[in-house]
């Protein structure tokens, strides 16, 4: 069944810094952002949502079409005060780091893209870009640690994570008792490595662990596959 929403966008977007998709920007990257929170629409169906780095606020928006409630957790200031800015009534924007943030309740699900780049790694000349990339050491044990311990039990937790950073993930989820449920890689092409991946993890979880068959985004030099244009235009879910 074939579901008619709207793409949410902030109405006031911040300048483009090359890393954070804002409403400023168009094209190939606004595609791979938004695809991201489309994947996990279907998790979030009538249940209480925490949304970490979430930016201009406009995946938070995305998942609130069909979420009970989503608070998006924000570590730049102006960015979150931005979001809340942007009129989504139904959204709570709190500026914050999740490990520090204060009590927000419990959640059904977590949803988080982390940041990936080393730590040892080339900085970005900008510190806005450069922040939001940056994997600092222990960030990924940190964020599991801080989102699972404010899911209900058998809450689940969906990151975006790159191939490099997968084995790292698992591990933070295993230890924050959000044992590691499935991963589905994402791939561009038909013949391409998988370079972003979706990782679930259950709060308590004590079932196995399966590599998922996946999902290719494109179908010939442009254009979605058939199966991403299900989820990405019409709402269909994603098993994972």
């Amino acid at each position: 069944m074939r579901e008619t929403f709207p793409r949410e966008a902030a109405a006031n977007p911040e300048p483009f810094t090359g890393e954070r998709l804002t409403a400023s920007v168009h094209g190939q990257i606004e595609v791979e952002h938004y695809h991201r929170y489309l994947f996990s629409r279907a998790f979030c169906r009538d249940r209480d949502v925490l949304d970490v780095a979430s930016g201009e606020g406009y995946g938070a928006a995305q998942l609130a079409q069909v979420a009970r409630h989503v608070v998006g957790v924000e570590y730049s200031g102006a960015t979150a005060r931005n979001a809340a800015a942007n009129g989504w009534h139904e959204l709570a924007f709190l500026a914050a780091d999740i490990a520090e943030a204060p009590d927000l309740g419990l959640f059904d699900h977590g949803f988080a893209n982390p940041p990936y780049h080393p730590a040892l790694g080339t900085a970005s000349p900008d510190p806005a870009r450069d922040a939001a990339r940056r994997a600092l050491p222990g960030l990924f044990a940190l964020w599991a640690a801080s989102m699972g311990g404010r899911l209900r039990p058998r809450g689940t937790l969906t990151w975006i994570v790159t191939a490099a950073a997968v084995p790292a993930c698992i591990a933070a989820l295993t230890a924050a008792g959000c044992a590691p449920s499935a991963l589905l890689p994402l791939w561009k092409r038909v013949g391409e490595d998988a370079k972003l991946l979706l990782l679930r993890g259950v709060k308590g979880g004590r079932g196995g662990f399966r590599v998922l068959p996946g999902l290719t985004l494109h179908a010939g030099p442009s254009g979605f596959t058939p199966e991403a244009e299900a989820i990405l235009r019409h709402g269909s879910g994603l098993a994972i």
